[in-house]
């Protein structure tokens, strides 16, 4: 019996996150790259890739949630990094003591981040968010004097640093859509404001994957990658990732549990919305919906089996989904491979955002815990990094 056998695995592959920074920093050689590792790394794994960036050339690692900052630095990453989604309560003072860059868009998260610095004796690094467009996060063009003012006035009380003043796109990934230029504009403006009230900041950035790759204009002094350092494209109508010099860094993959034959008119799934057109073999795919599967790629979803593409039969379960191998025969234990860089013929996860009407994004971001992460690595360049990235 084989004890390392797996149901599944995402296999991850590090060489492709380290090339893929590496190709960034190329599109961009007059910026500094900030690798975004939020949501456990779009899904392929915070600390590691996080490494892999470091290695590469990233010399700012960002998330979302504080959470997901403090386990970098609970790991030993000692690079600059930067949180951004914060709500009333912090907790400031455990970002400012592990030297997080946090990211503040009204007056409340200041006062807050400002009360936190003072109780715990050390100044906090701030970045003021300014929206420029995209109506989540960020402060209004109307309230942006009385933000950038309080933040030189805390700045100048040895509360904080402004270390950065930025902002996001509303729709980089649509070449030439008219909200481009009026962000750019909206956020020179307020970069020449917070100028004129003092601050001096060590980064201005506003430029996200797409906007890194198409939008020279944008990149300022720090570009953000999250979806690219993973090596997916932020959009087809921007390119598919080989256009970038991009390799998708996560295949999935799993065992079949199953191999049978079974007579025409079967049904297959719930609801029996397939049945089978005669005589065939089916397989059993140990992947479903708990596992980030799209139960709406119920009957479209593409999967690579015996050496052919094959598409889901019936309905995703929770834990499994069926493929119809028509004449083609298989084993249980033979490779079900969902989607993985493409060269091998296998699907993309491209393909299963076009399946499915989604980005992507989604795809890789929702492949759950209960698959796990093999982190390959042709030269284990990072191994002994450390997560450790040098100051910016």
């Amino acid at each position: 019996m084989n004890e390392t056998a797996m149901r599944a695995r995402a296999a991850i592959d590090l060489a492709a996150v380290r090339s893929n920074v590496r190709a960034l920093r190329r599109r961009a050689p007059g910026a500094e790259l900030m690798a975004v590792v939020k949501s456990d790394g779009y899904g392929h794994g915070a600390v590691r890739c996080g490494r892999a960036a470091r290695a590469a050339g990233a010399s700012w690692l960002g998330t979302a949630l504080p959470e997901e900052a403090f386990a970098l630095r609970a790991a030993g990453d000692t690079g600059r990094l930067m949180c951004w989604l914060w709500t009333p309560g912090g907790p400031w003072r455990t970002a400012i003591e592990q030297d997080i860059d946090v990211s503040v868009s009204g007056l409340w998260a200041l006062r807050e981040v400002t009360a936190a610095a003072r109780a715990c004796g050390r100044p906090a690094r701030v970045q003021l968010k300014a929206d420029t467009g995209l109506g989540r996060n960020g402060c209004q063009p109307a309230d942006w004097p009385e933000l950038i003012a309080a933040a030189r006035a805390a700045e100048v009380a040895g509360a904080l640093t402004v270390t950065g003043v930025w902002s996001h796109f509303a729709c980089a990934d649509e070449p030439g859509h008219p909200s481009i230029a009026l962000q750019l504009t909206a956020f020179r403006q307020a970069l020449a404001a917070a100028a004129a009230a003092g601050l001096r900041p060590e980064v201005r950035h506003i430029a996200n994957t797409p906007a890194l790759l198409t939008l020279p204009e944008a990149h300022f002094d720090l570009v953000r990658s999250g979806i690219g350092v993973y090596g997916v494209s932020p959009s087809p109508e921007i390119g598919i990732p080989e256009d970038f010099g991009l390799r998708p860094a996560m295949t999935l993959e799993a065992s079949l549990a199953s191999v049978k034959r079974v007579p025409g008119g079967h049904g297959v799934s719930y609801g029996h919305h397939y049945t089978t057109p005669g005589d065939t073999t089916l397989a059993l795919v140990p992947l479903g919906y708990a596992d980030g599967i799209p139960r709406h790629a119920s009957g479209s979803g593409p999967v690579l089996v015996a050496g052919k593409w094959r598409t889901v039969a019936g309905r995703i379960a929770m834990d499994q989904f069926v493929v119809d191998l028509g004449g083609d025969g298989a084993r249980p234990g033979d490779p079900a491979v969902l989607f993985g860089p493409g060269d091998r013929g296998e699907p993309t996860a491209e393909d299963w955002a076009r399946a499915t009407g989604t980005i992507g994004y989604e795809i890789v971001t929702r492949i759950g815990t209960r698959v796990p992460r093999v982190f390959l690595d042709s030269d284990e360049h990072d191994e002994g990094v450390g997560g450790q990235g040098g100051r910016a």
